[in-house]
Parts: C-alpha cells; structure tokens; sequence
C-alpha cells in the first residue's frame, strides 16, 4: 500500500472519530471521548488497528483507563489481534472484529470475464430482489443495501445472481459491498463484479477499502491486490 493512500485511511478513520485527533504513528495508541463516534455504535467503544498502530473512541472518559491499559499490553505485537480485546475489558456485546484491506492502483488485479457486468441503478428492483434472496446475515455483512455507487451486476438469465457498489466514506474511500446468491458462489463472481465496483472508484478518485470478517470475503479482496493493513472492533463496555 502506497504511503498516500495509507495516509488517506489514517485520516479518514481520524475523521471518523468525530473529535479532533490525528492517528497515531506505527507503535501509538490515542484514545479520545467521542460520544458521536462513527468509529462504532452510538455508546460504545470502537477501536481501529492500522499499520500496527491503534486509535479508539470511548463513549465517556471512565472508560479511557481500562480502554488504555488493555491496549497498552498488546500494542508492540508486529499484527495487533483485536479479538484479544473483549476477554480482558466488562464486555457486554461485540462485533468484529473485521479486517481493514485497501488497494492502490497499481496492485490492481483486474479480473477478467467473460460474463458480462451490468451497470444499475443502486435501488434498481433486481438489486433489491438479490439481497431479498439470502438472509438477514448475509444482507447486513453484505452491505449491498446501503451502498450509493452504480451496482455492478452479473446477470443469470434475467435474475441477478452477484452484484458489487460502495459508498464513499468522507469524499476519501470507498467502501466496497458485495453480495453473490447462495447457490452461485465458488464461481469467481464475486471477485468479477467486485473488480467492476473498484475501478469504477478508482476512477472517481477513491481509496477502495474492504472490510470482512469471513475468510472467502477476504480471499476475493486479495486476488484483486487489496492488502489488510489492519481492523476493527465495536464493545460495548460496562461501568
């Protein structure tokens, strides 16, 4: 990952924090009270690793110090493993932790098909009725839903079978979200219209960023040369 678009996720998570702070330096920890974080869910804690530094908001300042030294602990591992978070703070509930890849242009891997990518409408009826064929999970790790970009769709007969869009976080990245039926996966789909979705932000001046949780989501991101360079995690803490 190029050290400007390393610099640009830097700050767009710092943005995100909602508060005045900048990212820490490799080896660094910030914490800062934000109860409007967008790091996380309204009243929790969100924490982001990146290049093997760590920025949290907490959601009031009690929660700084527990916050704090349970990071401290970690932090000088080379890959900081947010998951060993939760077990050592008053954890209620969790999500995450997800990973964080990002591309540059020139790592681009371009796939090549001979399937044809179909341009439509964000909210077009076929989208719709795509994300209406998985579940309620698949839908929300998805994200197909909430994305603003043209979709970028495979076609099977006349039903959509594997579409890709983003949404751009802060006129800096996009957020790419995928979604391919249950019954078409394994067929190098996703990574098809997902390689559509990420030219196309590329083009509009964008960081394509991809977040995941499950490992085939986080495959797809590296055969098109994305590059995790950190993650996410949400908690909820009790006092």
């Amino acid at each position: 990952m190029s050290r400007s678009s390393l610099d640009r996720a830097r700050q767009l998570w710092a943005d995100l924090a909602r508060v005045p702070v900048a990212f820490p330096e490799r080896g660094g920890v910030s914490i800062v009270v934000s109860p409007g974080s967008w790091l996380c869910p309204p009243g929790w804690a969100g924490v982001i690793a990146l290049d093997g530094a760590v920025l949290a908001t907490v959601p009031s300042a009690d929660l700084i110090a527990p916050v704090r030294g349970t990071l401290l602990r970690y932090i000088a591992r080379t890959n900081i493993d947010l998951a060993l978070l939760p077990p050592q703070l008053p954890a209620l509930d969790v999500l995450g932790p997800a990973t964080l890849a990002y591309l540059d242009a020139g790592d681009f891997v371009a796939a090549h098909t001979e399937s044809e990518v179909e341009s439509l409408p964000a909210d077009h009826h076929d989208i719709r009725e795509l994300v209406a064929s998985v579940g309620r999970q698949d839908a929300e790790e998805s994200g197909l839903e909430e994305i603003a970009s043209t979709a970028f769709a495979i076609r099977e007969g006349r039903a959509v079978i594997a579409a890709a869009g983003y949404r751009a976080w802060l006129g800096m990245a996009a957020h790419l979200s995928v979604l391919t039926a249950p019954g078409h996966r394994g067929r190098g789909l996703a990574r098809r219209v997902a390689s559509a979705a990420a030219a196309d932000a590329m083009a509009n001046g964008l960081v394509p960023q991809w977040r995941a949780r499950p490992e085939p989501s986080r495959r797809v991101a590296r055969a098109l040369g994305f590059r995790e360079f950190g993650s996410q995690i949400s908690i909820l803490l009790g006092r």
